[in-house]
């Protein structure tokens, strides 16, 4: 083969894996991304029944590689992991806590996060059945944890089953840990705060937004209310995750956060589309994880 043919298909073969890489998140050196997935209230029942994840669970193991709807562009890149946001259980029985611990470990092909909701505490009829199983995997009910760049914090908050209203406080506690936590975190480093309470249901929402300080919050994400919605609130961008129970629409968030750029959209696993309607959709603006080389993101992933 000619010294010229050669160098020509080299260039070639590196214009195409430049595509494939942009097309699935992924960079050469010029801007590090993170997918991950979200949902929340699984509410599976106290005999342990938890058919109703199987679906959602499949579909977020074969969904990478789907296009991503316009104006989005590109296609569903591996996610890092999934997260939930509360009410793992309808009551947490030991059979229900079993269930879903096996689903999240044997079927789903994904590493998992996951806070407690009130459902998960016992209501009027307290249990530790699931704290302390949380408190297994993650080491307390309150949490933080770091990927490609971006600070997670799982903020666990005490439920009042004495307000008798979903409405709730964020809880003085969850406070505390929240501006402790973020006391230590670099001010430019991105930041997304988990909580089981949605933007709806928070009733002290300007003392929750005031604990964020001048931390780079880019994200605040909860559940609750069973249904994808997404709110915007003095800046801070507010996204409500979606439930797989049998009366719910069907979907699970997908999110994806690059250098410049926050995007979630939901996607219907019992419809097998994405949705449209806007009150559920985000893509904005953000500062997000900074630039990586390759040989960086190598070295993290070995850490």
């Amino acid at each position: 083969m000619a010294l010229g043919q050669k160098h020509t298909i080299a260039k070639v073969a590196v214009v195409w894996s430049a595509v494939v890489l942009s097309a699935v998140g992924i960079s050469s050196g010029q801007e590090n991304s993170l997918t991950f997935f979200g949902w929340s209230d699984q509410h599976i029942q106290t005999d342990g029944n938890g058919d109703h994840l199987i679906s959602a669970i499949d579909a977020m193991n074969s969904l990478a590689g789907k296009a991503y709807p316009e104006p989005i562009g590109g296609v569903v890149a591996k996610p890092g992991f999934v997260f939930g946001c509360g009410d793992i259980t309808e009551w947490p029985t030991v059979a229900a806590k079993n269930t879903y611990e096996q689903l999240i470990t044997k079927r789903l092909k994904f590493p998992s996060y996951d806070i407690a909701g009130n459902h998960d505490i016992g209501g009027l009829s307290p249990s530790d059945t699931v704290l302390n199983w949380l408190i297994q995997r993650h080491g307390s009910l309150r949490y933080s944890f770091e990927k490609s760049g971006v600070v997670f914090v799982a903020l666990f908050s005490e439920y009042d089953e004495t307000l008798n209203s979903p409405a709730q406080p964020i809880s003085k506690a969850a406070l505390d840990y929240l501006r402790k936590t973020l006391a230590k975190i670099p001010k430019d480093k991105p930041v997304v705060v988990a909580t089981h309470l949605c933007f709806d249901a928070i009733t002290n929402r300007d003392e929750f937004v005031d604990a964020f300080g001048d931390a780079n919050v880019i994200l605040v994400l909860g559940g609750h209310y069973h249904k994808a919605v997404v709110s915007q609130y003095r800046g801070i961008n507010f996204v409500q995750l979606p439930s797989p129970e049998p009366k719910s629409a069907g979907e699970f968030t997908v999110l994806r956060i690059t250098e410049t750029r926050l995007a979630a959209i939901p996607f219907n696993y019992r419809d097998n589309r994405w949705a449209t309607e806007k009150p559920k959709l985000l893509d904005v603006p953000v500062k997000g994880p900074a630039k990586t080389l390759p040989e960086e993101q190598s070295a993290r992933s070995t850490q």
